[in-house]
């Protein structure tokens, strides 16, 4: 593979690193840390005039018109691009119409475009679960398939897999609502979490330090957390007692995805492997989660409380 700028460290001055996915979490999260840290952002938006697109450009962040469905519309949002931050959605996201090979498209079309634009550095976001043995659950396996195709292109690139979003533990009808908290995990099994804040803080180390990252593939998590030690953490941040319990067999049963998802987390696919010294050595910012919890907002905490469904979405 050829080495272009990557023996070296690189300031951001006027480079410029093109974010797909800003309005979203992650890719929100990425776009916001690079221009904290001096980058010249762009961000890929399907209507800049959209609300979340208009906050992006406040903070001064460049946004450009694009659609993963659009190749023409990437190519010409990577013209001049040092490097390229690349997420897409999933069919594991409530609420999409997407489909899985959709998603493969779209993550091979940007690797392709940022390549035949001579892009320095691809950063792709994958997921924890993702490998070389399928998972059986087609998010997670799409991702394997884009990671194989990047690592078959001549351009520099680095994998991360986040793990699970501590994020998603405060989404609303967990159980809070009722003193419990319902999860994948079993009650002395660990699994671990990363803040989605600290992907971006991970991401902008990346493009900063190439030399470091090229060609690698990263595990990215902040923490390690038993179903037991998740609730007692919650209950400290609620300021009430919080009993843990697994998402019930029966729901589990009947509920394929969160079946899948649950035999993953036993598997140990979905629990994570990362080892957590290491990444803090080089990531010292990674946050724990009785670190983050404090730092939610507090109406984020109140709606956790509120009983209602929730949808479990791990990317």
């Amino acid at each position: 593979m050829t080495d272009h700028h990557s023996t070296r460290s690189i300031l951001p001055g006027e480079n410029v690193i093109v974010v797909l996915g800003a309005t979203g979490q992650q890719g929100g999260s990425v776009a916001s840390t690079l221009r904290d840290a001096g980058w010249r952002v762009r961000a890929v938006v399907r209507d800049p005039s959209s609300a979340p697109a208009r906050r992006l450009a406040a903070t001064g962040i460049e946004t450009v018109t694009g659609d993963l469905a659009d190749p023409t519309s990437l190519r010409d949002a990577f013209v001049g691009a040092h490097g390229v931050f690349s997420v897409q959605p999933s069919s594991g996201q409530a609420g999409t119409d997407m489909t899985d090979d959709d998603e493969v498209r779209w993550g091979v079309s940007v690797a392709d475009l940022a390549r035949d634009a001579g892009v320095a550095h691809l950063v792709y976001s994958s997921a924890i679960a993702a490998g070389s043995t399928p998972t059986g659950i087609g998010h997670f396996d799409t991702k394997s398939r884009i990671e194989k195709h990047i690592r078959g292109l001549d351009i520099p690139s680095t994998i991360i897999r986040p793990a699970s979003f501590m994020e998603i533990l405060l989404l609303p009808g967990m159980g809070l609502a009722d003193g419990q908290f319902a999860f994948l995990m079993r009650a002395e099994q660990s699994m671990q979490f990363v803040a989605v804040r600290d992907i971006g803080l991970v991401v902008a180390q990346i493009f900063g330090s190439p030399a470091s990252f090229v060609d690698r593939t990263i595990d990215v998590a902040g923490d390690s957390l038993t179903g037991n030690e998740l609730a007692r953490h919650l209950g400290t941040a609620l300021k009430r007692p919080i009993t843990y319990r697994r998402i019930p067999d029966d729901v589990l049963s009947e509920n394929d995805l969160l079946g899948r998802l649950a035999a993953a987390v036993d598997d140990g696919r979905l629990a994570g492997h990362a080892d957590l010294t290491a990444l803090r050595e080089r990531f010292p910012f990674l946050r724990r989660f009785d670190d983050w919890l404090p730092t939610c907002d507090p109406e984020t905490l109140a709606a956790a409380t509120r009983s209602t469904s929730a949808s479990v979405q791990l990317r």
